[in-house]
Formats: structure tokens, C-alpha cells, sequence
């Protein structure tokens, strides 16, 4: 506690700032580059899982079932060490980019599947009647009315994704977290536990925060507009009926 209210230690804070700077730019590197994998993989999944072909649902669920139930921080400790243990080492931040993108993918494709699904069974059946093979059917008709639904879901993992960076510290990480840990610990920076960690907790709210609340408003106004739905339908057919 006494660090936290020590103007020396704020000071140290301040002077080394640049320290969380580039910790923040490589967290943002990373959580950008590993979202992209996630979305391929996620995409991809969600596409298998809900095709009819028992070979590439069984892919999805074995992909997502292995994914979701162990750690990410046993992941990430399992490809960077036994990649290097092996003499195919590969950077930090390229295992950061790999582990996190593997591992929300999972989630991702749960996200997707979910997203599929709800759209109204009538959606498919128009697609079929006009001659819509299975992609041709998600790229034109389907996979459009599904990014609507899954972006509130899709903003929960994005904070999720940003938070979970904080796992490559274990490895040695250049991540927020990690350049907050070699700050506290550092030759001329020793000791200015609470104010580096205050810091880099205000980091991280500031950027997952209204992402968060995004992704909220996403969520009522989809359902507000799916509320809506039924009495336009009704107002509709009663104007019909009126003519």
C-alpha cells in the first residue's frame, strides 16, 4: 500500500512510460494478428459443424471440445517449450499469435455454429428452393444475417482475446503484463509494485471497457429488434388484409 501512495514511485512510473507503451502496442500486435486466426478458424468450424457431414462435425467437435477444456495457459507453455525443446523454437510473440488464435477459434466456432442456427429454418428452405448448394447458400444468404446475431458474442471474445494475452507473460512475454513484471523487477525501477500494476490494470480497462458496453448495446438492440419483429409482421399482414 505504501508503494501505491509514494510520489517517488509514480514518478519512476512516469519517467519509464515509454516501458508501457510498447508493452501495450505488442499486447494490441498480438491480440490483432491472433483475431484473425481465430476468425479463419472459427469461421471454418462453425461452417463444418453445421454442413450435414458427419466427418467435419466430428473435426469441429474434437477441435472444440479439446480447445475449451484445457488450459490456454498449459497451451501456450506446451508450444513454446516443446517447440523448443525440439530445436523448432519459434519467437514469443509468434506463439502468442499461434496459442491464442488456436484457442479462441474454438470459441469462435461455437459463436458462428450458434449464430447459424438461428436463423430461421424458412432462410434455408428459400435457398434450397432456388438452387443454392451448401456455400453459395452461407455466402449469399445465411453467413450475412448470421454476422448480425453473433457480433455481441463476437465482442465478448474480442475483450476476452485481449485479457488472455496476459498468459505469455509465463513464457517470457513482451506482452502489457509482462513489461509491467520486468518493470517492478528492474535494476533502476525495483519496487514500484503498486502504481506499474495500478497503471496496467488502467490499461487494460480503458481498452476493454466500452468494448464490453459495445458489445452490450449490440446485444439489446438485437433484441429489441427481434421483439419488434412480430408486430411489423402483424401490422403487415393486417395492411394486407385491409387492401
Amino acid at each position: 500500500m505504501s508503494t501505491v501512495l509514494s510520489a517517488r514511485a509514480w514518478e519512476t512510473v512516469w519517467t519509464y512510460r515509454a516501458t508501457f507503451v510498447q508493452g501495450l502496442l505488442n499486447t494490441l500486435e498480438t491480440a490483432g494478428i491472433a483475431l484473425v486466426i481465430a476468425l479463419i478458424i472459427g469461421f471454418t468450424l462453425g461452417l463444418f459443424s453445421t454442413s450435414g457431414h458427419k466427418a467435419l462435425k466430428a473435426v469441429a467437435r474434437v477441435y472444440v471440445e479439446f480447445f475449451q477444456n484445457t488450459p490456454l495457459i498449459l497451451q501456450v507453455c506446451f508450444l513454446y517449450y516443446v517447440l523448443a525443446y525440439s530445436g523448432m523454437g519459434l519467437p514469443v510473440i509468434v506463439v502468442g499469435f499461434i496459442s491464442l488464435g488456436l484457442y479462441h477459434g474454438a470459441y469462435i466456432s461455437e459463436v458462428v455454429r450458434s449464430g447459424i442456427e438461428a436463423v430461421p429454418a424458412g432462410q434455408f428452405d428459400a435457398a434450397h428452393s432456388q438452387g443454392f448448394e451448401y456455400f453459395g447458400m452461407m455466402r449469399y444468404i445465411i453467413l450475412p444475417q448470421t454476422v448480425r446475431i453473433i457480433l455481441p458474442p463476437m465482442g465478448n471474445q474480442v475483450v476476452s482475446l485481449i485479457k488472455n494475452t496476459s498468459c505469455l507473460y509465463i513464457v517470457g512475454g513482451a506482452d502489457l503484463i509482462a513489461s509491467t513484471y520486468n518493470f517492478v523487477t528492474g535494476d533502476n525501477t525495483a519496487g514500484a509494485y503498486g502504481p506499474a500494476y495500478l497503471v496496467s490494470g488502467l490499461i487494460f480497462f480503458v481498452i476493454c471497457y466500452p468494448l464490453s458496453m459495445l458489445a452490450v448495446r449490440w446485444e439489446a438492440r438485437l433484441k429489441k429488434r427481434t421483439a419488434a419483429r412480430p408486430a411489423t409482421q402483424t401490422t403487415g399482414e393486417e395492411a394486407t388484409r385491409d387492401e
